[in-house]
């Protein structure tokens, strides 16, 4: 009746996708230290997220999501009500933007790694390809890709094309 096993899956898997490519695209604007509507837009939406996955994985790992839930609400998790879809706020279908995103991330720490560089290495200018969509988030990703000059060409598929690194100071 109930794959237990299989929703944890799932959860876990989002985690982490969540973690690697949504938490890293965002966190240059979150931790802003001025308030702006784009800051405030990424700390709900951050905020939220943590909320629903608390809940998601009480279940699984009681003693920590109780510790952490009780950082900013107070009873138990485990009286809190289930998650549910209505209290995300939705406008429609997913675009696909984190999933372009997530595929620029990685082309981008790809190259810094196989030129051998710190992924904290400023990025002079570089060039990702992708679809239109991507402009969307542009500004996340010079910010989280560290990256001066950042020029999106549209096409097909997403690639990182063109990239150059900030020469190591001696």
């Amino acid at each position: 009746m109930f794959d237990h096993a299989r929703a944890l899956e799932v959860t876990e898997q989002f985690f982490w996708t969540f973690t690697d490519d949504y938490l890293e695209l965002v966190k240059e604007r979150a931790y802003r230290d001025e308030v702006s509507p784009e800051q405030a837009s990424a700390v709900a939406a951050l905020r939220l997220a943590i909320d629903v996955f608390l809940r998601l994985l009480a279940p699984v790992i009681p003693f920590a999501t109780e510790e952490v839930w009780r950082w900013t609400h107070d009873g138990s998790i485990h009286v809190a009500p289930w998650p549910t879809v209505d209290e995300i706020p939705f406008d429609g279908p997913s675009s696909g933007l984190l999933g372009l995103c997530g595929t620029a991330l990685v082309g981008i720490r790809g190259a810094k790694t196989e030129a051998k560089a710190s992924q904290k290495t400023v990025v002079t200018s570089a060039t990702i390809t992708g679809p239109a969509l991507l402009s969307e988030a542009k500004a996340d990703l010079a910010a989280v890709g560290r990256i001066v000059e950042l020029t999106l060409v549209e096409a097909d598929d997403v690639a990182v094309t063109a990239i150059e690194l900030e020469e190591a100071a001696e």
